[in-house]
Formats: structure tokens, sequence, C-alpha cells
């Protein structure tokens, strides 16, 4: 698949006017240093020195600057403005009604379901996780060429559905979704299935979602898949990779800890006594996290900076950057035993807003 010839339901590279909400090229570019149908062509980077002083310096944006990730609207017009820019409309149509429901599933608006009740697997993750997985696929279809639409499509409903196995349903009573934590893959596989006639995917589509949420386990289900072929294996890879980074990129990580220890202690996970055990551990699942970004799943995190330098002209990695500067804070909370933890942690209100507990 080249460029030239984009598969059936793409927007052919070069010819889309400028999509609302998206900076233009770069008033200092010449039009002879611009190859036609390069994604320099057709992407419109960030130059907002008169419009938005803070977006002036590229040298000094952060991830969070970028999108509200607090706010669902924002992250999945983003999201959408994104696959629009390869896709045409009838692309995007199935996964704004996906996001419909998942956003009323964990508010509690679905049918047959209970609110969401797990303070850190809670709306804004899976938010933060479709914003990573579209990032990093925009940033593959950059360097490399886009993916059939269905694919693409499918992709997206999987990073919306891939936690929605921590929803209780009206029969499920007792605790919280937390108590499916060991399960919640299968569980939010199954969801997808069960509804994806729902949303007019057909039986092919409705197993590639699931495989594709089966991706997101840390039981080896990655590698257990029978993948349809290597772009669908790399699909699972992008999926993987977002919903590690795209949690512990989040400026709240750290503070967010502590919710997911609440969600361990109900699920009965061994080795965690205490909120400390919690941060400590820390320290060693990030050395795993990076070993199966950059080994199992393949390095595509990485991708996300040709996405961050082509869209925001930022020619870095912000999710990694964010990753490092969280890891730096905490080994410094971990070293300095004169105060106590929770006084280091700001970034949301600990002391007023307690996890809640089975």
């Amino acid at each position: 698949m080249t460029r030239s010839s984009p598969p059936s339901g793409a927007v052919r590279i070069g010819r889309s006017p400028p999509r609302a909400g998206y900076p233009r090229l770069k008033k200092e570019w010449k039009k002879s240093d611009i190859r036609v149908g390069s994604p320099r062509a057709c992407y419109y980077i960030l130059n907002r020195k008169e419009e938005d002083p803070a977006m002036s310096d590229p040298d000094s944006v952060q991830l969070a600057t970028l999108v509200d990730g607090e706010d669902p609207n924002a992250v999945i017009s983003e999201a959408g403005r994104i696959l629009k820019f390869w896709f045409d409309e009838a692309v995007w149509s199935p996964i704004g009604s996906v996001a419909s429901d998942v956003v009323g599933l964990f508010d509690g608006r679905f049918p047959g379901y209970r609110a969401c009740d797990t303070d850190y697997h809670d709306i804004r993750h899976t938010m933060a996780v479709l914003l990573a997985t579209a990032r990093i696929a925009d940033g593959l279809f950059i360097e490399r060429s886009p993916y059939d639409p269905s694919l693409a499509r499918d992709l997206l409903i999987a990073a919306l559905c891939h936690d929605t196995g921590y929803i209780r349903t009206m029969d499920e009573a007792g605790g919280t979704g937390a108590r499916f934590t060991s399960i919640h893959v299968r569980r939010s596989a199954d969801f997808a299935l069960a509804n994806a006639g729902r949303w007019g995917l057909d039986d092919d589509s409705a197993s590639r979602v699931a495989r594709i949420i089966y991706a997101t386990g840390l039981k080896g289900e990655y590698d257990d898949q029978a993948w349809a072929d290597d772009a669908e294996r790399e699909a699972g890879s992008i999926i993987a990779s977002a919903d590690l980074v795209g949690q512990m990129a989040d400026r709240a990580y750290l503070e967010k800890l502590l919710f997911l220890y609440y969600e361990f202690k109900e699920a009965g996970f061994p080795g965690y006594e205490t909120e400390f055990d919690m941060l400590r551990k820390t320290m060693s699942f990030y050395d795993m996290t990076i070993s199966m970004l950059d080994g199992r799943f393949h390095g595509v995190r990485s991708l996300a900076r040709r996405h961050f330098a082509e869209r925001w002209g930022v020619d870095r990695d912000l999710y990694d950057q964010s990753m490092k500067r969280q890891i730096d804070y905490l080994r410094g909370i971990l070293d300095d035993e004169s105060t106590n933890f929770r006084k280091k942690l700001k970034r949301m209100d600990l002391e007023l807003s307690q996890p809640r507990t089975a």
C-alpha cells in the first residue's frame, strides 16, 4: 500500500482541506520546500505565538497542555479530528456511537449497568488510552501509510471498550468493580462482543475488537491471540502501549496510584499492605513496563513523537518525557524519609478525597 493508493474509504493524502481546530503550515515554509503528497504537505503545524503565548515555545510544551484530559468531549473530539484526517466520516461514525455509549456506561446511563465506582480505572483513564492510541496510530500512518479503514476503526473501538469490564451490572451487588481486576480484560472483550451489533459491526470486526482488547492484558494475552495478520498484531501493540503510556504519563499518575492501591486491595492482590507499598513497587513496574513497550510491543510507542512533531510542532515524545518526570519525582519521594509521602502528592486533594473502598 502506498500513499498514492490509499485503501477504500481513506482520504487521499494532500487533497484534504485544513481541518477546523488544527494549525496551518508555518508561514516561513516555502512551497518549494514541501514535497507534494508528504505528511508536511497535509498537516498543519502549530504556530500560535500570536493566538496562544503559552504555546509559542515548543521546548516548553508539556503533554497536559495540549488537550483537556479531564473532559471526555474534548478527548473524543481530538481523537475524531486525528482519524478524520485519514478517513472519511463513515469510518468515524461507529466510533462516535461507541464513545457515547462508553461515556454513558461509566456515568451509569447504560441499560443494565451501574455507574463506574473504580477511581483509578475511570472514564478519564479510558479517554487517556483512546487519545494515546489515536496519537500513536497517527504517527505510524505518517511514518508509513494508513491502515485499512476497518482496522483503524476497530482499534479505536477497542481502546474505548478496553476497561468496560470494571463496570458492574445491576445484578452484581457488593464491593466495587475492582473485584473484577483479574478478569476485567475478558469482561471488556465480552462487553464489546455483546454490543457489536448495536454499533453496526459485523462478526469479523467484533472478533477483531475483542482480540485487540485482549492485547491490553498483562498475563501474556497479546502473545496468545490468533492475529489475522501483521497489521492486526501491530494494532494490538499500539493499544497495549497506549494503555501503559496513557496512564503513566498522566500528570496526576502518582496521586492516582493511591486509588489503584485500594483497587488492588479489594481484588486481593498480595504484596500491597499499605499505600506506600504501591508507590515503592511502581519503580519496578516502570522498569517492567519499559521492557514490554520496547520489547514485546516493538517500540511502537515512539511513533507518538511523529504525531507531536507533525501536529503540534513539538519534536519530542511527550509521553516518554512525562513518564520519566513522574518516575524521577517518585524516586525523590521514596528517598526522602523526613516527610509523609502524601504531603508531596499535591495534584489531587488526597486529604479530602479518600479512595473508595468496598
